[in-house]
C-alpha cells in the first residue's frame, strides 16, 4: 500500500457559482452565466448547493470526515457588484463568516479569486479581451489582499485554458463563441498577463501568504508512433499545457510555443501580438509564484487531422458521443484499453504521474505543486440515504497511487483537493453529473455522506491509499 506525507493537505474544492445559489441574493452582482443559463433553459444555477445559506454545515463536514484543505472561490460580483466602483458590503461579510468557519473547524481555506464569473457589466465589455478589465482584475484582487487577511493561500485564476475554448472554441461558454483561435490566444495571453500583474502585486505590496495559479492541465499522447501524429499531439500540448507552463514559469514563450502557434493561426486564419511590457511583467513574476495548482482529471491521445474544425461537447453523459476535431491541430480519440467515464473522459492515472515529472523536469523552480481538482463524475444511485460510489472510490484511489510514486520520484506535491467536496451545480451538465463526497439532495439540500466520503476519511487519517 502506497503512503503520503504527514504534512500532506487532504482538501475538498468547489467553485463560488456552482456551489452559493443565492444568485440575487445580499446584494451579488449579475453575471454573464445568470443570463446565459435563463436563455438555454436546460438548468438553473439557483440553488446549486445552497452554500451561501449552508456554508456552516459543509465546513462542518469537512472537519467530521477528515478534509482538511477546503478550495473555494470569491464571486468578484459579490464584492464588486459592478466589477468596480462601489463595494458591497454584505459580500464581504458573507466570505469573512465563511473563513471565520474554516479557522473553527480545523479546515484551511485555499482562495481563488476567478472561477469562470466575471462580473456582467465587464463581461459585456469583452471580458479578458478587454484590456481595461485587467486593471478591474488588479483592482479586485488588491481589495481581496487588503480586506481578507484570514486567507494564506491565494490564486488568480482557474483554469485559464478552458476559459479561452469554452468562450471561444467550443462556445459552451457565455458568449458562445467558436472557432475563434484569435481571440483564445488573447484571452490566454491577457489572462496570464493580469495574472502576472496581481502575483507582483502581492510580493511588492508584502502581503502575508502565498500565491499561485490553478491550470487544468491534461496530458497530451500521440495516437500511433507516426510522425504526424506526434506533431499533432506536440501541437495541442503546445497550446494547452506549454504556454500556460511558458508564461507562468519563464515569463515569455519558448521557441517551441511560439512554433506552433504560428501554425495554429496559419491554419485558422487567426494572429496575436504579445506586447514587450506585458513580458516584462511577466518576466518579473516567473520566479514569485509559490505554488502551482493543477486541475487534472483524464489525458488525451490525439491524431493527425486535416479537415475542418468539428467538436461536439458531450455534456449529458451519453458515453461515446464526444467529438474533438481541431483544424490546425489534431482529432482527440478514445484508445483501446483506457476506460473512460459516461462524459468520455479516459482513467489513464499515467497521464498525472507524466504531467508531474515534466514539470519537474522543464521547470526546475516550480517551488511546489498542488493537485486543487481531481475527481469522478457519475450517475449516483441514491439508495434510501445510501450512495455505494464504488467506481468513484476505484478513480481516485488509482490518481492517488500515482501522486504518491510522482512524489517518491522527487516532485513537491504539498496536498489534494478532491473535485468536489458536495454535490454542485456544473457549467455544462447541470445536476445529473455528481462529483461530491457528499450527496446533495438539491429539492431539499440535504447532505448523505457517500461510501467514497468514508473512504476519503480513511485515507486522510492513515495518509495510506487502500
Amino acid at each position: 500500500m502506497l503512503k503520503l506525507p504527514e504534512d500532506f493537505i487532504f482538501g475538498g474544492a468547489t467553485a463560488a457559482y456552482q456551489v452559493e445559489g443565492a444568485t440575487k441574493e445580499g446584494g451579488k452582482g449579475e453575471v454573464a452565466w445568470d443570463e446565459f443559463l435563463e436563455k438555454q433553459g436546460r438548468f438553473s444555477p439557483d440553488p446549486a448547493s445552497d452554500f451561501y445559506h449552508q456554508y456552516e454545515k459543509d465546513i462542518e463536514l469537512c472537519e467530521k470526515f477528515g478534509v482538511n484543505g477546503l478550495r473555494l472561490s470569491i464571486a468578484w460580483s459579490r464584492i464588486f457588484p459592478d466589477g468596480t466602483g462601489k463595494v458591497n458590503e454584505e459580500g464581504v461579510a458573507f466570505y469573512h463568516k465563511v473563513f471565520a468557519a474554516c479557522e473553527k473547524h480545523g479546515v484551511l481555506p485555499f482562495v481563488t479569486l476567478h472561477h469562470f464569473d466575471t462580473p456582467k457589466v465587464l463581461f459585456d465589455q469583452g471580458d479578458f479581451l478587454n484590456r481595461d478589465n485587467i486593471e478591474a482584475f488588479v483592482a479586485y484582487a488588491k481589495f481581496c489582499f487588503k480586506e481578507f487577511k484570514e486567507v494564506r493561500y491565494w490564486s488568480t485564476f482557474n483554469e485559464i485554458y478552458p476559459v479561452a475554448t469554452n468562450q471561444y472554441l467550443l462556445g459552451i461558454f457565455p458568449p458562445g463563441i467558436t472557432y475563434d483561435f484569435t481571440k483564445i490566444i488573447a484571452c490566454l495571453h491577457n489572462m496570464m498577463y493580469a495574472h502576472a500583474r496581481v502575483v507582483n502585486l502581492f510580493k511588492d505590496e508584502g502581503y502575508a501568504g502565498e500565491i499561485g495559479v490553478v491550470h487544468s492541465l491534461e496530458t497530451k499522447y500521440p495516437a500511433s508512433d507516426a510522425l504526424e501524429d506526434q506533431h499533432a499531439a506536440f501541437l495541442d500540448d503546445a497550446l494547452s499545457i506549454r504556454f500556460l507552463l511558458d508564461a507562468t514559469y519563464l515569463g515569455y514563450y519558448s521557441d517551441e510555443t511560439l512554433s506552433a502557434l504560428a501554425e495554429i493561426c496559419e491554419a485558422n486564419d487567426a494572429s496575436y501580438e504579445f506586447p514587450e511590457e506585458d513580458l516584462a511583467e511577466m518576466k518579473r513574476a516567473s520566479h514569485r509564484n509559490d505554488y502551482l495548482g493543477i486541475n487534472h482529471y483524464q489525458c488525451h491521445f490525439v491524431k493527425a487531422y486535416h479537415g475542418e474544425n468539428a467538436i461536439h461537447h458531450n455534456g449529458t453523459g451519453d458515453k461515446g458521443t464526444s467529438v474533438y476535431k481541431v483544424k490546425g491541430i489534431g482529432e482527440r480519440i478514445y484508445k483501446e484499453g483506457i476506460p473512460r467515464t459516461d462524459w468520455d473522459w479516459l482513467i489513464y492515472p499515467e497521464g498525472l504521474y507524466d504531467l508531474l515529472l515534466r514539470i519537474k523536469e522543464d521547470y526546475p523552480h516550480y517551488n511546489k505543486i498542488y493537485i486543487t481538482e481531481n475527481g469522478m463524475g457519475f450517475k449516483d444511485q441514491f439508495d434510501d440515504g445510501v450512495i455505494m460510489d464504488q467506481p468513484r472510490i476505484e478513480y481516485l484511489k488509482v490518481y492517488l497511487e500515482s501522486l504518491s510514486q510522482a512524489i517518491s520520484a522527487g516532485v513537491n506535491v504539498k496536498g489534494y483537493f478532491l473535485w468536489s467536496l458536495m454535490d454542485l451545480f456544473s457549467w455544462s451538465n447541470g445536476y445529473n453529473k455528481r462529483y461530491g463526497l457528499f450527496y446533495v439532495d438539491f429539492e431539499t439540500q440535504k447532505r448523505y455522506p457517500k461510501e467514497s466520503a468514508y473512504w476519503y476519511k480513511f485515507v486522510s487519517e492513515t495518509k495510506t491509499i487502500i
